[in-house]
C-alpha cells in the first residue's frame, strides 16, 4: 500500500524539520548565528490516468488526469542571513556589523573564511584574532604599550600609545559581500566558506554602498526568534503525528483485508 511509504517520507521530513529547529534553539545565544529553515519539495507522481489522453473512441481528450504523489523529500536547509540585534559589551575588540558584509578570517591551511561574529582578541604577538586564534584579515598588530584601541565606523583601526598625543593607525578592516549569501557553506565555529553557489567575494570598505558599518563595543546577537521557533516546533510535531496516524490507518485497512482473506 502506497500510503505507508508516503506517510513514512512525511515522518522523515518532519523529523529533519525538528532537528533544524532544535539547532536554531540551541544556538539562540551564539554570536552572529543565522537561523536555518528546512525546505521541502514533493516527490515523483505516479500517473493512473494521463491528462490529455484520448477518451474512449478517440473522439475527445481527457480534461484532467489522475496522478498520485509519492511523498516528500528535503530540498534544502536554508540559512537566513537576516540582521541580528546589536548587544552592547564595552569590550574594545568586540566589533559588530550593521548591514551586509562579512569579516575575513585566515583559517586553517591559510584558507580565507568568513564570519559575522566579531568577538576578537589579541594573541601573544599582539595580532588581532578570533576566539579560536585565527588571524583577522587584513592582519593588524597592536603595539605592546597601547592603552586604547579605536575602531571607526569605516573600519579604520587606531591605537592610543602611552606617552603619545597622536593616534597611531594600525590598518583598515575590509569586508566581503556575496551575490548569494545562502550559498555559503557553514563550517561551525561561526565560520563560513565560499562555494560556487555563493559566488566569489566582493571586497570593499565598511560604509561603502552595499557594505555594513562597524560598531565598536557591540556584538551581533543570533537572529533566532524563540517564539517563532516554538511555533514551528509545534507545527512540525503535529505534522509528524498526522503522518503517523496515516500509517496507523493504512495498517488497520491491511488488517481488515487480511481478516477477510482468512
Amino acid at each position: 500500500m502506497r500510503a505507508l511509504a508516503i506517510a513514512a517520507t512525511g515522518m522523515g521530513a518532519q523529523q529533519l524539520n525538528v532537528e533544524v529547529i532544535a539547532n536554531n534553539i540551541a544556538n539562540i545565544n551564539t554570536t552572529g548565528f543565522k537561523r536555518a529553515r528546512a525546505e521541502f519539495t514533493d516527490l515523483l507522481y505516479q500517473a493512473e490516468r494521463a491528462a490529455g489522453a484520448p477518451a474512449r473512441g478517440g473522439e475527445n481528450i481527457v480534461p484532467e488526469g489522475a496522478q498520485v504523489g509519492l511523498g516528500v523529500r528535503t530540498a534544502a536547509i536554508r540559512n537566513l542571513h537576516m540582521q541580528g540585534a546589536l548587544a552592547h559589551t564595552n569590550n574594545r575588540l568586540d566589533l559588530a556589523l550593521n548591514g551586509h558584509g562579512w569579516f575575513q578570517i585566515n583559517g586553517p591551511d591559510n584558507e580565507i573564511l568568513y564570519t559575522r561574529a566579531g568577538a576578537f582578541n589579541k594573541n601573544g604577538d599582539g595580532q588581532i584574532v578570533t576566539i579560536d586564534g585565527y588571524l583577522v584579515q587584513p592582519e593588524m598588530t597592536v603595539p605592546e604599550n597601547t592603552s586604547d584601541i579605536i575602531v571607526n565606523a569605516d573600519g579604520t583601526v587606531y591605537a592610543k600609545i602611552d606617552g603619545q598625543d597622536d593616534l597611531q593607525e594600525l590598518g583598515q578592516l575590509t569586508l566581503a559581500n556575496f551575490v548569494n549569501e545562502v550559498g555559503l557553506e557553514p563550517l561551525g565555529g561561526n565560520l563560513y566558506r565560499e562555494t560556487p553557489a555563493s559566488g566569489a567575494p566582493v571586497v570593499g570598505m565598511p560604509g561603502d554602498d552595499g557594505f555594513a558599518t562597524v560598531r565598536q563595543g557591540y556584538l551581533e546577537s543570533s537572529n533566532v526568534d524563540p517564539v517563532k521557533e516554538i511555533t514551528e516546533l509545534i507545527s512540525a510535531q503535529r505534522s509528524y503525528e498526522m503522518n503517523s496516524k496515516v500509517i496507523q490507518a493504512a495498517d488497520e485497512m491491511l488488517a481488515t483485508v487480511a481478516k477477510g482473506i482468512r
